[in-house]
């Protein structure tokens, strides 16, 4: 059955606002550097009254993967639950603007739309601290089948664990994927996500997942192990596919049979590192849609991120179409 979608991203549809920060704002607010936290609403109100002029924007993990596939040309679905609010207007807004298709049903006299605040440290590090707010509140009613099966890749964001709902939410995709032989692809997200649901994941990854993406510090902790290798090696036999990221040092590409080292794209300076694995989560996952070698798809993976890294914000500022066109990647 022909595709609707290159990708269909299920997610915590989240508005970012990222601002510059010194690591004496970090250690004054009891922040570590570096990480991802949960916070409360009250706590959320507190730090963005704290924190310095930046930018707010669309975003959330997968939302903004699908944003990256958009720009690359792709034909992207989301899924994901914001509130009836004035930022839920924004996140729609922008998800359409873009040519993402969303129409998940908005949440009514719940929580308000979530939000991550980002403080960015001078040599580019992130610092998170995420209000979920309604995000958790999507269900598995949100969940439209006719989207699902008629995507070539069902992008699940790891975030999604944590929430029972949200979690069933996740299954039901995942079932619904399976059926219609389409390629099911999982971020593990975050460090954090991985401590919290080890087992879980694993068991995940190895019964359902085609496509895992990770970062070092992920993929090393989900099976406990300070090496990398070890742990490229342990992920070579669980699934279809591991594409994992490594910072300057490129990123690694594993199936069952092979390997493919690819390097990182040259950066001219590193401004922010917000939305890095998101972007080259876009270009991978189209790359792969459209029938593309695996070092092709690491490759176009590799520029989408170093474009995002080279500015503030967790998406394209520019046309990552014509980028890849540029180098030979189209």
């Amino acid at each position: 059955m022909s595709a609707s979608y290159d990708v269909a991203a299920i997610g915590n549809a989240i508005v970012d606002v990222i601002a510059p920060a010194d690591e004496a704002f970090l250690v004054g607010n009891a922040l570590t550097k570096g990480s991802m936290m949960l916070i409360d609403e009250p706590r959320a109100h507190e730090l963005y009254g704290k924190m310095g002029a930046g930018i707010e924007a669309s975003g959330g993990s997968a939302g903004n993967t699908v944003a990256g596939v958009a720009s690359l040309g792709g034909r992207a679905a989301y899924i994901g639950k914001v509130a009836a609010d004035q930022l839920g207007d924004v996140f729609a807004h922008d998800t359409r603007q873009i040519g993402v298709h969303f129409e998940t049903g908005r949440l009514a006299g719940g929580a308000a739309t979530g939000r991550c605040l980002i403080n960015v440290t001078p040599d580019g590090e992130r610092t998170m601290c995420t209000f979920l707010g309604a995000s958790v509140e999507l269900t598995a009613a949100d969940v439209e089948p006719d989207l699902i099966m008629g995507a070539e890749i069902v992008y699940l964001e790891g975030y999604l664990f944590d929430p029972p709902e949200a979690r069933r939410a996740f299954a039901k995709a995942a079932d619904l994927a399976r059926a219609s032989g389409r390629t099911i692809a999982l971020t593990l997200s975050d460090s954090f996500v991985v401590e919290r649901h080890r087992s879980g994941l694993r068991e995940f990854i190895e019964t359902e997942v085609d496509l895992l993406f990770a970062n070092e510090a992920e993929i090393t902790s989900l099976f406990e192990v300070a090496d990398f290798e070890a742990a490229a090696r342990a992920v070579q036999g669980m699934t279809k596919i591991a594409a994992i990221t490594r910072s300057e040092k490129g990123s690694v590409v594993v199936t069952p049979t092979i390997r493919h080292t690819v390097e990182a794209f040259p950066v001219a300076k590193l401004v922010d590192t917000t939305g890095a694995g998101d972007q080259y989560a876009a270009g991978f996952m189209l790359a792969l849609a459209r029938g593309k070698p695996l070092d092709h798809c690491a490759r176009l993976g590799g520029l989408a991120a170093a474009e995002v890294i080279s500015h503030y914000g967790p998406r394209p500022q520019v046309s990552l179409a014509e980028l890849a066109a540029a180098n030979g990647l189209s």
